[in-house]
């Protein structure tokens, strides 16, 4: 009877194992500390001189099924983030991690198996399709480059993947030539979820069409996520299109995330004074808004140089409560909220980090506090007082302790129309292609 009771023991052991609950599950990518330095050679010798720091430590994960997006100006270094996730740069340091395997200097035949998994679309469709070959050609390189056989052959699964996309499969003859601009940014969709990649990178996927084919590619790209299960890093300098997309946003500035959080954080609270400063750009188009004022930071000179970045925080020369320590030390990406991520050692919606230091003589001078109005019809502007030059507060008026509040309730009725509405009300989106296209003409059809 003991061995019995025993054995009972043991196998009542083993099948409750499975069945315990366990932690988070582990994030689809996971990025640490990666960087990314361009040499910059000169002589006959070509010796290093110096080096562009495009991605400079950054870390972050991507679960499954989510939409990451990544914003932040020009040159700040999102595509070049995207092309080390997809491997298709060479990392200078930090680690990599997909499904839990390190990636990060996987040689080309380590990572051929890999490329079913991760796929990129590419900014600009003129250029990623090439000229010399058929939609069939171009679509079909995926499934001969990995080896692979689909089911029923590769032309049936070619269509499949362009009606899929919204394109006519009868012409799985023709050259990217004969196609508009959204209709090559699908042909370079199909081709990248031809494998059904679990992890797709796009650079800026929408930034060179057409704002009313924006919406169809957009909203395209959602639709394939819940029909395939897929998962998104999203790069764009748009801040509306990656509201109406994005699961959580990552803010970069100068090779560097200066913000991550969810959605709705980002939008209605943001910490940093970087994001506080794009929000106030967001234009609204609102009608009923006409004439009335709308406060709007300017930063004022170029973003610095990623060849020799600024000391301490890369954002205190344009910064308006820039104080000595943010010239000294940078600050880390620590999460001041749950699940909101900033680094910043004062940041806006938050408790100061180092309270009583003397924001800098510079920091008055480095942003502009302007009242903007909205234009009015000329008959009305004759008489009203809405029509005005710009308000420019004079730096010397400001003290340093009102200098970040007065920032705050200026940008403050800049963001109320943009936090009361909701993400699907950024992008009007047609509900069929031929809704966006002229009448007698349609999306799915070539130009003439």
């Amino acid at each position: 009877m003991s061995d019995k009771s025993e054995k009972t023991e043991k196998s009542a052991a083993a099948t409750a194992i499975p069945t315990q609950p366990t932690s988070s599950p582990e994030p689809l990518l996971k990025v640490d500390n990666l960087v990314k330095h361009f040499p910059i050679k000169k002589g006959l010798l070509q010796r290093q001189v110096a080096a562009v720091k495009a991605v400079d430590g950054i870390s972050f994960d991507v679960r499954a099924g989510e939409t990451l997006g990544v914003v932040g100006e020009s040159g700040c270094g999102k595509s070049t983030m995207g092309r080390l996730i997809t491997r298709l740069l060479e990392p200078t340091g930090g680690t990599l991690e997909f499904e839990g395997k390190d990636i990060t200097h996987l040689g080309v035949s380590a990572m051929r198996p890999m490329r079913r998994d991760v796929q990129m679309i590419f900014q600009d469709p003129y250029s990623s399709l090439n000229p010399r070959h058929t939609v069939g050609t171009i679509v079909s390189a995926p499934f001969k480059l990995q080896g692979v056989t689909p089911q029923g052959g590769v032309k049936k699964a070619v269509q499949d993947l362009l009606s899929l996309v919204g394109l006519n499969p009868e012409h799985y003859n023709r050259y990217p030539h004969e196609f508009s601009g959204g209709q090559r940014q699908r042909i370079g969709i199909a081709r990248a979820l031809a494998l059904k990649p679990k992890l797709v990178v796009a650079d800026e996927p929408v930034s060179a069409l057409d704002v009313s084919i924006q919406a169809q590619v957009v909203n395209l790209l959602d639709d394939l996520q819940d029909e395939l299960g897929l998962t998104y890093v999203i790069i764009a300098h748009d801040l509306s299109v990656i509201r109406h997309v994005s699961d959580r946003i990552a803010v970069m500035y100068l090779g560097k995330i200066v913000e991550l959080t969810d959605r709705k954080s980002l939008y209605e609270s943001p910490m940093h004074p970087y994001t506080k400063a794009l929000m106030s750009a967001v234009p609204v188009p609102d009608p009923r808004r006409r004439g009335v004022k709308s406060g709007r930071i300017l930063l004022k000179g170029d973003v610095p140089s990623p060849i020799s970045p600024p000391s301490g925080c890369r954002f205190h020369t344009r910064c308006w409560k820039a104080t000595q320590v943010c010239k000294t030390q940078e600050p880390p990406l620590i999460a001041l909220k749950t699940g909101h991520q900033v680094a910043c050692h004062h940041p806006e919606n938050a408790p100061d980090q180092v309270p009583g230091e003397e924001v800098l003589a510079a920091a008055r001078e480095a942003v502009e506090l302007v009242s903007v109005t909205k234009a009015v019809p000329a008959e009305a502007a004759e008489s009203s007082e809405d029509v005005a030059s710009a308000e420019v507060a004079e730096p010397a008026e400001v003290t340093e302790s009102s200098q970040a509040t007065e920032v705050a309730e200026v940008v403050e009725s800049a963001e109320a129309p943009v936090s009361s509405g909701t993400a699907d009300d950024d992008i009007a989106a047609p509900s069929s292609d031929d809704a966006a296209t002229p009448s007698g003409t349609s999306e799915d059809s070539p130009k003439e």
